[in-house]
């Protein structure tokens, strides 16, 4: 007997509940990958405390995250009907993959450099780093409420300032590197490494700045 569904009596919530369930892979493999960059801050951290800095954890952190994003690719290869519009979550794992990413460059130039920086105290950029990405991770988990757009705004908000407070902060360093009272060696590796932080909150707004045009766009 064929039936037909009658679509119009459809309850709308009722569909994005089955789109947007726990059981949405897609959602939980976009959550690992914002865990992931805040993982690898925290990894950040405890590089600068270690007198022998090693790169081992940052790789395979990014090991793990390019793994996640190519299977985001898989999923979308096989998947039929997706929570979020496919050019969306491409768009957002590419993102996310980038804030590792640039967290990995800088435990490189820093690992370098690192005995020429014992003396430098990086807590106040590495608190706006937490900050960021903490942000990042409750962006990305808003994405199963779709319908909370005013709580993704004042999450994005919150992101916005982070990076305005970085922005301010890498002025008042800049100012303090070209006094002309450090060694001009070590002006340009921290000049380096406080561009490749500035980088790393960018990144993380951009990741935000998906999030909320997902949420618009599905609100």
């Amino acid at each position: 007997m064929h039936i037909q569904a009658d679509y119009e009596t459809l309850d709308p919530m009722f569909s994005l509940q089955q789109l947007f369930g726990k059981g949405d892979r897609f959602l939980e493999l976009l959550e690992a990958s914002a865990l992931e960059a805040h993982n690898c801050v925290c990894l950040l951290s405890q590089l600068l405390k270690s007198s022998t800095p090693s790169m081992d954890d940052f790789v395979l952190a990014r090991r793990k995250e390019k793994k996640r994003a190519e299977e985001i690719g898989e999923e979308l290869v096989k998947t039929f009907v997706t929570g979020l519009e496919r050019e969306d979550i491409e768009a957002l794992s590419r993102s996310l993959y980038k804030i590792p990413k640039a967290v990995e460059k800088f435990a490189e130039r820093y690992s370098i450099a690192s005995d020429k920086l014992r003396d430098v105290d990086f807590s106040r950029q590495f608190d706006m780093l937490e900050k960021a990405t903490t942000q990042v991770v409750a962006m990305v988990r808003q994405l199963r409420k779709l319908q909370e757009l005013e709580k993704t705004k004042e999450l994005n908000d919150r992101l916005q300032y982070v990076e305005g407070e970085a922005d301010k902060l890498m002025l008042e360093l800049l100012r303090d590197l070209y006094s002309g009272r450090h060694d001009p060696l070590k002006v340009v590796i921290l000049k380096d490494l406080f561009e490749l932080m500035e980088k790393i909150i960018d990144r993380c707004r951009d990741a935000g700045n998906v999030v909320t045009q997902i949420v618009l766009k599905n609100s």
